[in-house]
C-alpha cells in the first residue's frame, strides 16, 4: 500500500518552450504555477519494490507569478544547479538540494518567453523576451550582454552543443535566427521557411553534416528563398543540423553550413485511439521536439492529439515514423504535448518524460517506446476530497478544472493509479459524495449548480439531475427519503436518495432511480412538519447521521437545525456559531463508545470548532424545539476559517480540521487537546480525508492545486500556528500567483467561504475565461502561461479568448504590423502600407481539398493504382468488396466516382480542416454539399457561429433561422456581447427575451431603450426596468440618474427621496421643487425646510428665505428664520456673536431705533403680508405643532437660536391676536433654554428686545392673577429679575466700580491714618507692597451709591425668595446628590479592586485632599472628616431618595410645572452684595436670604459659600 507520503502535484504550466528539464542520475523538474516541482526517477525514488519508481521530492517556492521556463546545468558536478524564468520578470538560479535560491537577476523589462542553460559554458544563461531581447548572463562572474537581434516575439532558443557561442532563436512570426554572442550578436543565419509559431528547437547530437545521408531538397521553397545579405557572412567551421518545429504543422531540417533547409517533414493525421477528450473541443497544435543523445537519425516529436512520433531520418525520400506506444490502446497522452526531456537514470535507463495538456506527466522507455508510468496532477483548486465506503481505497477527488479523478490509494503496483472523469461535468467540481453501499456510484456537484451521478465502474456518461441549484452546489449527502419521495407508483426504489445543499440556500431532494424528474424542496416539508410561518434560514451544509434518523442542516446565520426522519420534525436547534456553517460531521457508530455516535462537530467562517452532544435531545424527542447554546467541547488553535471536518474511523473522539490559516490539525476532541498540525500546503485548506485503512494517514486538498498524502506521526508541530509562527506560512502563501485583472468583471457580493471556493485567488475560472473549452476546461483555465506573450502593436493574438480566423489577406497585414510596428522610431508613417501588400502577394490562398491535393501528388505507383482501382469501380457491373475497400481507402477518387463517394471524400476534408483549427473552410465544404443545416448545427456546437452563417440561415427555412439566431444569441452570452446577441433576438421579434438577456447582465439603458421602443407603454416590464436601474444607481450613488429612473417608472415621491440623499443644499432644494411639482406636498415643505437650515449653517439668510417659499405651509418657518436673521444681525452689530461672518442679510428696511418687537412685526407686515389677526393665527397654528427638544450645555449655538426664535416668534404671534397667556409662555420657553444652555449673554438679549421696560406690561395684559398662565408669568419675572441682578453684581465686581443706572460712584480723601487702619483689616495676600507702604498724604477712597433704579432692582429681588420653589430645588438637589454618590460608591469599589496590589496607593492621596479642605474651610475639617470615616450606607441613601421624591409629589403641578431660577443662588449673590456695600441690601432681605440658606441649604456647595460669606 506504499504508507510514505505523496504528493499529487499542480499541472505544468501550458505553451512554454522549455518549462521542464531532467538532469543524469535520475532529477526530473517541471514547472507548475510559480513554483517548479521536483521529482526523483529511478532506484533513488526509494519506493517500495514492485511500484513506480518516481517520487514527488519538493517544490522551488519563490517566484509570485507563473514560471514560463525552466532549464537544469547539465555540466557533470553541478546537476544541483538550475534556472527559471517567470512572468515576474526574474531569472532566478536554484540549489535543488537545499531548494533555496543562489541568485537572480531581472534584466529583462519586458515578459520572458524562453531560457536555456548553455550546454558548454557552465555559468551561462541566455533568456529571450516577447520584445526579442536577448540576455547572455553568466553567474560565476555576474556579468550580462544586452542583445536585440530582431523586432520580434521570441517563442523558444536552444544553445548548440558544439560550438559555446552560438544559439538559435525561434520567433512567434515562423523565423529562426542562428547568432554568435561573441560578436555581439550576430546574425550568422536566417532560416526562413516556417510561416508560423517557433515552438522547439533542437540541434543535432553529433557535429558536422556526414551523420545523416539527405540532400538538400531540390523542388523546396527554401532555394528560392534568399538570405539576403548573410550568404557573405563567415559559414559555421563545423556545419551541424538543427531541427524546428512550428505551428505550421511540419518539422525543418536546416543545415548550418549553408543556412538552407534540407528537408521538410509534416506531420501525419492520426486516427484517436480511444483518447478520453470530447469531441467537440478544437486544440491547438503544439510541435515539440527531442533528438536522442547519440542517435542522429533518429527524432521525437509530438503530434496533433497528443500522440509521440519516433522519426526515422536515414532516408529522406521516404517519411518514417514509428507510434509510441502503438501496442498498448489509451497509454498515449490525450491531448497536446508541450515539452520532452531524455532522462537518464542511475541504472543506465534511457528515459523520456514529457506534460501535456491532459494533465499528465508520462515516463517512456526509448528502447520499447512504452509508456513506463504516469504522474497524473490537477489543474484547478481541491474542492473535495471523498473514500468509496464500499471500494477500500478509492479516493474521489473534485477539482477546478471540471474533472472528477478517482485515486486507487491502495494500489500495489502503481502509487498513481488514478481514473479521471470528465464528459457531462463542464464545471468546477465542488462537492463529491459516495454511496453508502453501491459500488462505484458516486453523486458530484459543480459550481454552475448541477447534480449528478457517476458510475465509476464503467464508461457511461454521468446521469444529471434535471433541477439545477442556482448557484454553486455546497455540499452533498446520501439519507432516506422524506414522505413526498417516499410515496408514488414507481414500484420499489432504493431506500437512500442524494441530498443536495447549494449556494441559494436551498437543499433539494433527487430521485436517484429518476434524476430527469423534478428534485424536491425539503423546506416545503419542513414547514408543513413543523407549521413554520416565518421565513426558513438560508441553508449552508447538509450532514445525515449515519443510522439515517437524524438530519443536520447548518445555516447562513450560523445555527444548526437538527431534525427527526421521516417527516424533518425539528427537534434542536444549536446556536453556536455566528457565522455561515461550512461543514458538519457526526461521529462514526462503530467504536468502542456507541454514546460517541451522538457527537456532532462543526466549523464555520469563525476559527473555532464545536463538538456538541446530541445523545440526550435525541432520545427524549421533545415536543418543542430545544435551542443549545453551550457546547460539549470547543476546539481552539486555528486562525482562520474552517472548511473542512473529519472524523477519525479508528479513533474514538478523534478529529481533523482544515482551514483557511493554511494548516490541518488533528484533534483528541474529548481531551480538547490538539495533537498534530500539517503545514505543507501553500495555500488555503478546503477538504480533508482520513485513510480508511491506515490510521496514521491523511489526505488534504488546497487552493494551492495540490493533494497531499501526509502521515500524522511525521508532523513536527501540535497546533496550528499562532502570531509569528505564522509568519513563514504568510511567506508562502505571497509567493503564489496574483490574480491577473480582467477586462470585464461582475461584482462578487457572496462572502461566504463555500462561495469564495469559487472565486477566492483561483485563475482558473471557467466563467471568465471564454477561450476554447475542453472538459468544461478552458485553455487558459488555470494555467497563467496560457497566454502566449501579446504583440508588440497590440495585434489579437492566436491565443486570444476567441480564435481568431482570418484570410490570408488578413493574415498577412497581421504578420506585418508585427514587423513594422516595432521599428515605428525608425519608419515614417506611411511605410507600413507598402510591406502588407508585397507580403500579401507571395501568400497562396488555402486549399479547399488539401487532403485529396496531397494524395494525387504520391509516387507514380500509387497514382497509377488509382487509375485502376478507378476503372475497375466504374466499369464493373457488379459491386465488389475489395473494390469498395479500395475506394473507401483511397477516397480522394471521389471526384470521379459518384455522389456517395464525393460525399465520403468532403467528409474526410471536413474532418481534416476541423483538427487543423480551420472551421471556415469545414462550413464552405458543408455548403457545397448543400447541407446548410448541418454547417449550422455544427457550428453551433463548437461555438463557433459567425454572422455570415446566421445571414445565409433563411435559405434553410424559416424555424432553422429562428433556431439559428437563437443559437447565436447564446453563443455571443458565452462570449460577453449581451447587446450584439439582444439585437439578434429582436430580429426574430424576442422582445421581452432581449430585454431580460440586457436587463440580468446589467445593460439598463440599452434594455429601456428597447423597451420603450417596442413594447406599449403601460407594459409593467418597463416600470419594473425603471425600479431596478433606479436601485442600483441609488446604491452606487448616482442619485440624479436614479431620480430619473423612479419618474419615469411614475414614482415621483421615491425620485424626490434619492435626489436628497446627497444632503447638499443644491440637491435638497431640487428634490423639495420636484416633490412640489408631483403634488408631494408634505414631502416638498419638510425637503425645503431642510434646505433652509442647510443655508442657515452658511448664514445665507436669503437663499434660506427663498427655500422657505417654495410652499406656502413653511410660511410660519419664514416667520422664525426671519425673527432669527433680525436677532443674529443685532448681536452681530454688538459684537456678541461668536464672531463676525460675511452673513448675506436681506435687504429689510433697518430701523433699529425702533424696539426689536416694532422691527420684527414691520418686517412681517411688509415682507410676508402678516397684517391681520387670522394670518397671525395661521402661522401660530403652523408652528405650535412644532416641537423641539429641551437645550443643554452641548447644544450648537445655531441650533439654539432657531429653536430660542421658533418660541419668540409663538410669542409674538400671541401679542398680534392678543393671546398674551401664549405670549407669556412663548417667551418664557426661550428664556428657559437659553438659561438651560448656560449661554447668559443670549437670555439678556431675549429680555432687552423683548422686555426692555420689564414685565409690568404684561402683568397689566394679564390682568387677573389667579389665571392659569400666573406661574409661568411668576417665573418669566423672576428670571427677568434674576439676570438684572447678575448685571447688578457684575456693576460692582470690578477693581473700581464706574457709575451706572444702578450706582453712582465718587471719591473721597482718606487720612494715611485711616488707610493703614483699613490695610490692617486686609489679608496679606491680598495687599499690593506697592500700598503697604503708608504715605504722609492723603488718598482717594470710591464712593458707591444706589441710584433709584438700583433701589428698585434690589427690593425686586424679593421675588426670587420663593420658599416652594427652594424646597423643590432642594428635594432635586438632594435626588441628584444621591445619585451622585451612588456613582462614587461604585467608582471607588473598582478602584479598590483594581489597586488591591498598590501598597497604599488609594489611601496616599486622601490626607492631601483633607489638607487641602482644611484649608480652603477649616471650620468644616470636622465634619469632612467625619464624612469620610462614616460612609453613608445604601439603606440610607435610599431612604433619603424616597423622602425628596415624597416632597417633590407634594408641590403643586403649576410649581413643577415651569423652572425657576436658583433660589439659593439669588441668596447667596445678594448676602455678597450686602457684605460688600453695606447699605445696599436691607437687613431684612438679609435676614430672609440666610434663613433659606439655613433651611435649604444642605448641598456642599451652599454650605462653603455661606460659611465663607458668616466668617
Amino acid at each position: 500500500m506504499g504508507q510514505e507520503p505523496r504528493t499529487l502535484p499542480p499541472s505544468p504550466n501550458w505553451y512554454c518552450s522549455r518549462c521542464s528539464d531532467a538532469v543524469p542520475g535520475g532529477l526530473f523538474g517541471f514547472a507548475a504555477r510559480t513554483s517548479v516541482f521536483l521529482v526523483r526517477v529511478g532506484p533513488g525514488a526509494d519506493v517500495m519494490p514492485g511500484t513506480s519508481p518516481f517520487r514527488v521530492i519538493g517544490e522551488l517556492v519563490g517566484h509570485t507569478e507563473r514560471v514560463s521556463g525552466f532549464t537544469f546545468c547539465h555540466h557533470p558536478g553541478q546537476y544541483n544547479l538550475c534556472a527559471t524564468s517567470s512572468d515576474d520578470g526574474t531569472v532566478k538560479i536554484w540549489d535543488v538540494e537545499t531548494k533555496t535560491i543562489v541568485t537572480e537577476h531581472a534584466l529583462h523589462q519586458h515578459t520572458i518567453s524562453a531560457l536555456h542553460w548553455s550546454p558548454l559554458v557552465k555559468d551561462l544563461l541566455v533568456s529571450g523576451d516577447e520584445k526579442g531581447v536577448v540576455f547572455c548572463y553568466w553567474l560565476n562572474r555576474n556579468d550580462s550582454q544586452h542583445l536585440f537581434i530582431e523586432p520580434r516575439t521570441i517563442f523558444c532558443l536552444t544553445c548548440s552543443p558544439h560550438h559555446e557561442d552560438l544559439v538559435a532563436i525561434g520567433y512567434k512570426d515562423g523565423m529562426v535566427v542562428i547568432i554568435d554572442i561573441s560578436k555581439k550578436g550576430e546574425v550568422i543565419h536566417r532560416l526562413r521557411g516556417h510561416d508560423d509559431e517557433i515552438h522547439s528547437i533542437a540541434w543535432c547530437p553529433l557535429p558536422g553534416e556526414d551523420c545523416l545521408f539527405i540532400n538538400q531538397e531540390e523542388n523546396s521553397e527554401e532555394l528560392e528563398v534568399p538570405n539576403g545579405n548573410v550568404i557573405a557572412q563567415t559559414p559555421v567551421k563545423k556545419g551541424c543540423y538543427l531541427a524546428t518545429g512550428s505551428k505550421d504543422q511540419t518539422i525543418r531540417i536546416w543545415s548550418c553550413s549553408t543556412g538552407r533547409g534540407v528537408t521538410t517533414l509534416k506531420l501525419p493525421f492520426l486516427k484517436r485511439r480511444g483518447g478520453g477528450i470530447d469531441p467537440t473541443v478544437k486544440e491547438r497544435l503544439w510541435l515539440t521536439l527531442h533528438w536522442p543523445k547519440g542517435q542522429p537519425t533518429q527524432l521525437v516529436s509530438s503530434c496533433f492529439g497528443g500522440e509521440l512520433l519516433l522519426w526515422d531520418l536515414t532516408q529522406s525520400w521516404r517519411r518514417k515514423y514509428t507510434l509510441f506506444s502503438a501496442s498498448s490502446e489509451g497509454q498515449n497522452h490525450s491531448r497536446i504535448v508541450f515539452n520532452l526531456c531524455p532522462l537518464q537514470t542511475e541504472d543506465d535507463k534511457q528515459l523520456l518524460l514529457s506534460t501535456s495538456m491532459d494533465r499528465d506527466v508520462k515516463c517512456w522507455d526509448m528502447a520499447t517506446l512504452e509508456c513506463c508510468w504516469t504522474l497524473p496532477s490537477l489543474g484547478g483548486f481541491a474542492y473535495s476530497l471523498a473514500f468509496s465506503p464500499v471500494d477500500t481505497g478509492c479516493l474521489a477527488i473534485g477539482a477546478g478544472d471540471g474533472m472528477i479523478r478517482i485515486w486507487n490509494t491502495f494500489s500495489i503496483k502503481n502509487n498513481y493509479d488514478v481514473k479521471i472523469f470528465w464528459q457531462g461535468v463542464k464545471s468546477k467540481v465542488t462537492a463529491l459524495c459516495w454511496h453508502p453501499t453501491k459500488e462505484g456510484c458516486l453523486a458530484f456537484g459543480t459550481d454552475d449548480g448541477k447534480v449528478g451521478l457517476y458510475d465509476t465502474c464503467s464508461n457511461k456518461p454521468p446521469q444529471i439531475s434535471s433541477t439545477y441549484h442556482k448557484k454553486t452546489v455546497y455540499s452533498l449527502a446520501w439519507g432516506p427519503p422524506v414522505p413526498s419521495m417516499a410515496l408514488g407508483g414507481e414500484g420499489d426504489r432504493p431506500s437512500l436518495t442524494l441530498y443536495s445543499c447549494g449556494g441559494e440556500g436551498i437543499v433539494l431532494q433527487h430521485k436517484p432511480w429518476k434524476l430527469s424528474g423534478e428534485a424536491f424542496d425539503i423546506n416545503k416539508l419542513i414547514r408543513d412538519t413543523n407549521s413554520i410561518k416565518y421565513k426558513l434560514p438560508v441553508h449552508t451544509e447538509i450532514s445525515w447521521k449515519a443510522d439515517g434518523k437524524i438530519m443536520a442542516l447548518g445555516n447562513e446565520d450560523g445555527s444548526i437545525e437538527i431534525f427527526k426522519a421521516p417527516n424533518l420534525k425539528l427537534i434542536c436547534t444549536i446556536q453556536q456559531h455566528h457565522k455561515l456553517v461550512n461543514t458538519i460531521s457526526w461521529h462514526h457508530e462503530y467504536g468502542s463508545q456507541p454514546e460517541l455516535s451522538y457527537l456532532m462537530a462543526s466549523g464555520s467562517n469563525n476559527a473555532v470548532i464545536y463538538v456538541h452532544n446530541l445523545q440526550t435531545v435525541i432520545e427524549s424527542n421533545p415536543e418543542s424545539p430545544v435551542t443549545i447554546t453551550e457546547p460539549y467541547r470547543t476546539l481552539s488553535g486555528h486562525t482562520a476559517k474552517i472548511t473542512s471536518l473529519a472524523w477519525s474511523p479508528h479513533h474514538d473522539g478523534r478529529l481533523i480540521s482544515a482551514s483557511y490559516d493554511g494548516t490541518a490539525q488533528v484533534w483528541d476532541t474529548l481531551q480538547e487537546q490538539p495533537l498534530c498540525n500539517f503545514r505543507g500546503h501553500r495555500g488555503r485548506l478546503l477538504c480533508i480525508a482520513w485513510s480508511p485503512l491506515d490510521p496514521d494517514c491523511i489526505y488534504s486538498g488546497a487552493d494551492d492545486f495540490c493533494v497531499y498524502k501526509w502521515l500524522t506521526s511525521m508532523q513536527e508541530h501540535s497546533r496550528p500556528p499562532q502570531g509569528k509562527k505564522s509568519i513563514e506560512l504568510e511567506k508562502k502563501r505571497l509567493s503564489q500567483p496574483k490574480p491577473k485583472p480582467k477586462k470585464k468583471k461582475k461584482p462578487i457580493l457572496r462572502v461566504a467561504v463555500k462561495q469564495e471556493l469559487c472565486n477566492g485567488n483561483e485563475e482558473e475560472s471557467v466563467k471568465e475565461s471564454s477561450g476554447p473549452v475542453e472538459n468544461g476546461v478552458s485553455d487558459q483555465e488555470t494555467e497563467e502561461e496560457a497566454r502566449e506573450p501579446e504583440l508588440p502593436c497590440g495585434v489579437t493574438s492566436a491565443v486570444s479568448k476567441d480564435p481568431v480566423i482570418c484570410t490570408p489577406a488578413s493574415l498577412g497585414f497581421e504578420k506585418s504590423k508585427v514587423t513594422i510596428n516595432n521599428k515605428v522610431t525608425l519608419l515614417k508613417k506611411e511605410a507600413p502600407k507598402e510591406k502588407p501588400e508585397a507580403l500579401i502577394k507571395k501568400r497562396k490562398a488555402r486549399s479547399m481539398l488539401p487532403l485529396s491535393t496531397s494524395l494525387d501528388h504520391r509516387s507514380k505507383e500509387e497514382l497509377h493504382q488509382d487509375c485502376l482501382v478507378l476503372a475497375t469501380a466504374k466499369h464493373s457491373r457488379e459491386p465488389k468488396d475489395d473494390v469498395s475497400a479500395d475506394l473507401e481507402e483511397r477516397f480522394h477518387l471521389g471526384l470521379f466516382t459518384d455522389r456517395a463517394t464525393l460525399y465520403r471524400m468532403v467528409e474526410v476534408e471536413g474532418k481534416g480542416h476541423l483538427e487543423n483549427g480551420h472551421p471556415e473552410l469545414f462550413h464552405q465544404l458543408m455548403l457545397w454539399k448543400g447541407d446548410l443545416k448541418g454547417v449550422l448545427q455544427t457550428a453551433a456546437e463548437r461555438g463557433e457561429l459567425t454572422d455570415n452563417l446566421v445571414a445565409m440561415a433563411p435559405v434553410a427555412g424559416y424555424h432553422v433561422w429562428v433556431w439559428a439566431v437563437e443559437a447565436f444569441a447564446k453563443q455571443l452570452c458565452f462570449q460577453d456581447q449581451y447587446v450584439k446577441a439582444a439585437s439578434h433576438l429582436l430580429s426574430i421579434h424576442k422582445v421581452y427575451e432581449a430585454v431580460e438577456l440586457l436587463k440580468s447582465n446589467h445593460f439598463y439603458r440599452e434594455a429601456i431603450a428597447i423597451a420603450k421602443a417596442r413594447l406599449r407603454p403601460e407594459d409593467p416590464i418597463l416600470k419594473d426596468l425603471y425600479l431596478s436601474w433606479g436601485a442600483i444607481l441609488e446604491k452606487d450613488g448616482h442619485y440624479a440618474l436614479a431620480a430619473k429612473c423612479y419618474l419615469g417608472a411614475t414614482s415621483a415621491y421615491d425620485a424626490a427621496k434619492v435626489l436628497a440623499k446627497k444632503g447638499d443644499v443644491a440637491s435638497l432644494r431640487t428634490a423639495a421643487e420636484l416633490a412640489s411639482i408631483v403634488g408631494e406636498n408634505e414631502l416638498s415643505a419638510t425637503l425645503a425646510l431642510r434646505c433652509a437650515q442647510e443655508l442657515l449653517l452658511a448664514k445665507n439668510w436669503v437663499g434660506a428665505q427663498e427655500a422657505l417659499q417654495l410652499h406656502e405651509s413653511l410660511k410660519g418657518q419664514r416667520l422664525v428664520f426671519c425673527l432669527l436673521e433680525l436677532l443674529s444681525k443685532d448681536l452681530e452689530e454688538k459684537q456678541l456673536s461668536e464672531g463676525k461672518s460675511s452673513s448675506s442679510y436681506n435687504a429689510w428696511p433697518a430701523g433699529s431705533e425702533r424696539p426689536f418687537v416694532e422691527r420684527v412685526t414691520a418686517v412681517w407686515k411688509s415682507a410676508f403680508s402678516l397684517d391681520s389677526p387670522e394670518q397671525s393665527q395661521a402661522a401660530f397654528q403652523q408652528l405650535q405643532d412644532i416641537k423641539y427638544p429641551s437645550a443643554t450645555s452641548n447644544t450648537p449655538s445655531k441650533q439654539l437660536l432657531l429653536h430660542i426664535c421658533h418660541d419668540l416668534t409663538l410669542a409674538v404671534l400671541s401679542q398680534q391676536v392678543a393671546s398674551w397667556d401664549a405670549a407669556v409662555e412663548g417667551l418664557l420657553r426661550a428664556v428657559i433654554r437659553s438659561y438651560n444652555s448656560g449661554n447668559f449673554t443670549i437670555m439678556q438679549e431675549v429680555h432687552s428686545a423683548f422686555l426692555p421696560e420689564g414685565c409690568d406690561h404684561l402683568r397689566d395684559k394679564l390682568g387677573d392673577h389667579q389665571s392659569p398662565t400666573t406661574p409661568a408669568f411668576k417665573s418669566l419675572e423672576a428670571f427677568f429679575i434674576y439676570g438684572r441682578l447678575y448685571e447688578f453684581w457684575w456693576s460692582l465686581s470690578g477693581p473700581c466700580p464706574e457709575s451706572s443706572i444702578w450706582v453712582r460712584a465718587a471719591h473721597r480723601r482718606i487720612t494715611s491714618v485711616e488707610q493703614s487702619q483699613q490695610l490692617d483689616n486686609v489679608s496679606p495676600e491680598e495687599t499690593d507692597p506697592k500700598a503697604s507702604q503708608p504715605e504722609p498724604s492723603r488718598t482717594l477712597e470710591l464712593d458707591v451709591r444706589l441710584t433709584e433704579e438700583g433701589e428698585q432692582m434690589l427690593n425686586a429681588c424679593k421675588e426670587l425668595f420663593s420658599e416652594e420653589h427652594a424646597g423643590l430645588q432642594n428635594a432635586q438637589r438632594t435626588i441628584a446628590e444621591v445619585q451622585e454618590t451612588l456613582a462614587e460608591m461604585i467608582r471607588q469599589h473598582q478602584k479598590s479592586q483594581l489597586c488591591k496590589s498598590t501598597a497604599n496607593g488609594p489611601d496616599k492621596n486622601e490626607p492631601e485632599q483633607e489638607a487641602e479642605q482644611s484649608l480652603s474651610s477649616p471650620q468644616n475639617q470636622c465634619t469632612s472628616k467625619e464624612e469620610k470615616n462614616e460612609p453613608v450606607s445604601l439603606p440610607e441613601l435610599t431612604k433619603r431618595i424616597t423622602e425628596a421624591n415624597e416632597r417633590i409629589a407634594k408641590f403643586p403641578e403649576s410649581i413643577k410645572t415651569w423652572p425657576f431660577p436658583d433660589v439659593l443662588e439669588c441668596c447667596l449673590i445678594l448676602l455678597h452684595i450686602g457684605s460688600q456695600y453695606s447699605g445696599f441690601v436691607t437687613q431684612e432681605m438679609q435676614q430672609q436670604a440666610q434663613e433659606l440658606l439655613q433651611k435649604y441649604g444642605s448641598a456642599k456647595v451652599y454650605k462653603r459659600h455661606y460659611q465663607t460669606l458668616c466668617t
